[in-house]
């Protein structure tokens, strides 16, 4: 053992013992140190570090301290870090931290001895900070001591330090270059505790090990890859591997295939149609360039694909080498890549891309490609012009009369086991009630193409024959009406054109033929030539078949003809129909053929997907000018409404108004005449002491009765009238709004606006008015009691003098003319207050009437102009979003014509097919 081990393990006083082992060390060196004393020049100092370690194991710490404090020689250092050791087992951390924090040495083990005890110290004591620097200086001036990162790495993790952890696995991975430390590290990245650091921390390590070990290197690349993930820092990492790996010498003979899944994985999501190609330019080449230097046998021909397909639509951003090496590797290696599969996922993803951006399910284009996939089944299509007989050889080959009117949408007829009538458009599915509801599809003209009809029907024939029929509605002469009924023409694989056989061949028909051909040159045409029965003679029908499959092999040598009559005898007809078609079939490459019309609506579906964008785009601006446009015009119809019921307020109120005062003017003019009248009852022989009593009672009664027998009936009459007037009044108005809400549903186009007043408001007015007119009892009204001079006066007088006879002449002459001149107008004012009163009441209310009578209207329209002014606005932030990021649709649909052709490299173009544009 070498003395650094002794003093480290504080067993260097086994050098005292040697032969006295059986004699307890204090002793042996108890003697020792007096041998040594009794000596002239004693060096005590290496017995006295001996005696500390003995006693120090004994646990006499103090003995040992007292000890070590006493050497001289060059033990010092090693007896301070011993000293310090002590009182650690003390329990005097403070003083030992002092005492190892005071050692000064050249010698690195004794350095890192102190450090790790240092360590130790801190963590005892909870100073987390003291202890990490500690253990980084320690490694960092001694890696290769024992156990020392063994030791800061347990503590690390105990710690939960990953930072630390990870930096000390890097760094002892590019020092050592032991695989554990790149386990360790690889173990770190599976945790998920590398994801604070930034991609390019790794890069030298990752260098390190693909110059040590490829198959590890690859591993912690996966990892790597696999953490950064679904972190804000993927991109980041993209840009890092892939600058690394193009310094990389990669050989695709290291078989790649970890790093061939994960370059296949990210190319595919990245191009999913989330992201802008702006952003994806700047790191896809590199990113291609790489997954095809390191693809395995499974994917080089995708990464070649992938190559050419993006290089088509970003010219020269990929290295010529690496677009020649593609094109090489694709014309002659083989995948075993399940084609249909991934084309129908690159489908599903645009379906859904596009459902999640509000442009519709396009429910027609899935049926079309359901129908794509079922190899089961041929699907021919039926076609012709008008008249032509198509729909009498359905209902022939059928055994049904499905089709007594021309057609006027695609209608594939199919076998199963149960009748279902099915109606597809882009935006919904839809069952049909039965052959009734059917028919009335089949006799709509209005947008009858923009939908399919899928019957389904129990039918032995197809269900044999293995077929569908689809039958489309005659063609006709005009070019864009033809397209229109063949555009789902590649849903077909065979093409049956019906000609009649009284005038087979015509130019109309010739021009179809030339239009089926540039649309689906791939797809077969054959000929049935129908009516045969109605030519006249057997003869005559041989030579216009002979010359009809003539004229047709002259320009389509491979087109079958088949002639066809419904009054053959029908067991012998079908036979020859199911031989014909069954001569007509595609038995070759079938399922290649149906790849290439998938691939077609894909790109179909694309192209609709552009369009839509455009024309959404037309429709918002359209869609802001109509509310814009609907904006001023309901605005002006409140404003026109607003001044019609202020116009019917000052109308129905004067009204109202005019007849009060008319009553108030008669009554004003027949009350003091009839008060006047009672005059008469005064008489010579009258008691005058109370005659204002009596004649006061009798004014109250007849005016209570005028009140009630002439006013009210008449004021009924007029409120009548009234009422009848506002009825007309409001007529006017209703009519007036009615005329505006018809003219703003058409320009809505449906039933949107209600303008309806409140009508009730009149039935209340009637009950309101009869109430008041049905009874008034009026209040006693003191007309001749009064204070005045002149009546007080009398009423004075006739106390005093009525019983007086010949003053009683006097007085009957007075009272007579006093009643016949007084002033009754105070009285017309009272008795007009307590009569009017209700009536003022209830003209104070009209005001209110008439708006409650037009509030729904007023309500009605002002949500209108709110809806219009949030269309505006909505539209407007939708178009301005649309124009702002124009890349947010287009980008998507652009990359998912690179992922279409791909697949048309690795498939279409690689099997010799033709492509279907």
């Amino acid at each position: 053992m070498t003395l650094e081990e002794q003093l480290k393990q504080k067993t260097y006083y086994k050098m005292f013992i040697n032969e006295h082992e059986d004699i307890h060390p204090i002793r042996v060196l108890g003697e020792a140190f007096q041998e040594e004393a009794a000596k002239d020049l004693p060096n005590l100092s290496s017995i006295r570090f001996a005696q500390g370690e003995v006693y120090f194991h004994h646990k006499d710490y103090e003995t040992a301290i007292f000890k070590w404090e006493n050497i001289t020689d060059e033990l010092v250092p090693w007896a301070k870090k011993n000293t310090g050791d002590a009182y650690y087992e003390l329990g005097l951390l403070s003083t030992a931290e002092d005492i190892y924090t005071a050692i000064s040495s050249d010698n690195a083990t004794l350095n890192t001895e102190v450090a790790l005890q240092l360590f130790s110290l801190y963590i005892e004591r909870g100073k987390t900070e003291s202890a990490v620097a500690t253990i980084k200086r320690t490694i960092a001036a001694n890696p290769e001591y024992p156990n020392v990162t063994e030791i800061a790495r347990t503590f690390f993790e105990e710690q939960q330090d990953w930072e630390h952890a990870v930096e000390l696995a890097v760094s002892e991975a590019m020092r050592s270059e032991d695989p554990n430390w790149f386990h360790i590290l690889n173990t770190y990245v599976d945790k998920g505790v590398t994801k604070g650091h930034a991609p390019s921390y790794f890069t030298p390590t990752l260098i390190r090990l693909f110059q040590l070990d490829k198959k590890k290197f690859e591993q912690l690349v996966s990892s790597l890859w696999q953490s950064y993930e679904h972190e804000e820092s993927y991109f980041t990492w993209i840009r890092e591997i892939n600058q690394l790996l193009l310094q990389l010498d990669l050989e695709r003979d290291d078989s790649w295939n970890e790093l061939s899944k994960l370059y296949k994985a990210a190319y595919f999501d990245l191009i999913e149609g989330r992201y802008f190609i702006k952003m994806l330019q700047e790191f896809i080449p590199d990113m291609l360039t790489n997954w095809l230097r390191l693809a395995d046998e499974r994917n080089v021909v995708l990464a070649s694909a992938a190559v050419l397909s993006w290089n088509e639509l970003f010219p020269a951003t990929i290295s010529l080498s690496i677009v020649s090496e593609a094109e090489q590797l694709i014309s002659i290696t083989e995948t075993d890549i399940n084609e249909l599969e991934e084309s129908l996922a690159l489908f599903d993803t645009i379906v859904d891309w596009a459902e999640a951006h509000d442009m519709g399910p396009n429910n027609r284009y899935k049926w079309l490609v359901e129908q794509l996939v079922d190899f089961d089944r041929q699907h021919l299509l039926i076609t012709g012009l008008t008249g032509s007989g198509k729909s009498t050889f359905v209902n022939t080959v059928l055994g049904e009369d499905l089709q007594d009117s021309p057609t006027s949408s695609l209608v594939m007829f199919r076998d199963s086991d149960e009748e279902e009538i099915m109606e597809i458009t882009d935006w919904q599915i839809a069952s049909l009630e039965g052959f009734t509801e059917f028919q009335e599809r089949m006799d709509r003209r209005r947008n009858a193409l923009e939908s399919i009809i899928e019957f389904k029907l129990p039918n032995e024939f197809m269900q044999k024959n293995k077929v569908t029929f689809i039958d489309t509605p005659g063609l006709k002469g005009n070019h864009n009406d033809r397209y229109e009924v063949l555009k789902n023409l590649q849903v077909a694989d065979a093409v049956l054109f019906v000609l009649d056989g009284n005038s087979p061949f015509t130019d109309k028909e010739r021009g179809a033929l030339v239009q089926i051909q540039e649309l689906a040159p791939d797809i077969p045409v054959h000929f049935l030539l129908s009516k045969m029965d109605t030519i006249v003679g057997e003869h005559e029908a041989v030579r216009i078949y002979e010359e009809t499959k003539s004229s047709i092999h002259a320009i389509m040598p491979d087109a079958s003809v088949f002639a066809f009559s419904s009054q053959y005898e029908r067991g012998q007809q079908m036979r020859d129909i199911k031989e014909f078609i069954q001569s007509i079939k595609v038995t070759r490459n079938l399922e290649d053929k149906r790849l290439a019309k998938l691939l077609f609506f894909i790109r179909t579906t694309i192209a609709s997907l552009l369009q839509k964008r455009i024309d959404v785009e037309n429709q918002l601006v359209e869609a802001i000018r109509w509310n814009e446009d609907m904006y001023m015009k309901l605005n002006g119809a409140v404003n026109q409404l607003k001044d019609t019921e202020v116009q019917k307020i000052k109308t129905i109120t004067k009204s109202y108004r005019m007849i009060r005062e008319n009553i108030h003017k008669d009554m004003a003019s027949t009350i003091p005449a009839m008060l006047k009248e009672c005059s008469d009852l005064i008489k010579e022989d009258s008691n005058f002491s109370n005659i204002h009593l009596e004649l006061n009672e009798e004014m109250n009664k007849r005016l209570q009765e005028y009140l009630e027998q002439t006013v009210m009936p008449k004021f009924y009459r007029s409120l009548q009238d009234w009422v009848g007037y506002s009825k007309e009044e409001f007529d006017q108005a209703q009519e007036f709004l009615n005329e505006m809400a018809d003219g703003f549903n058409q320009m809505y186009g449906e039933e949107h606006l209600a303008l309806a007043c409140d009508f009730k408001v009149l039935d209340d007015w009637l009950r309101d008015t009869d109430r008041m007119t049905s009874r008034f009892q009026l209040e006693s009204v003191n007309i001749l009691l009064r204070r005045t001079p002149s009546q007080f006066l009398l009423k004075s007088a006739g106390k005093l003098f009525g019983a007086i006879s010949q003053n009683k002449a006097m007085l009957y002459n007075k009272y007579k003319a006093f009643v016949e001149n007084e002033d009754y107008s105070e009285t017309i004012e009272e008795v007009s207050k307590q009569f009017f009163q209700p009536f003022e009441l209830f003209e104070k209310s009209l005001e209110r009437d008439v708006i409650l009578f037009f509030k729904s209207p007023l309500r009605n329209l002002t949500t209108a102009v709110d809806e219009a002014k949030l269309g505006i606005e909505s539209n407007q932030e939708q178009l301005n979003k649309m124009n702002t990021n124009p890349e947010m649709f287009r980008d998507p649909l652009t990359l998912f014509g690179v992922r279409l052709r791909q697949f048309e490299w690795m498939t279409v173009a690689g099997k010799g097919i033709q492509t279907v544009y």
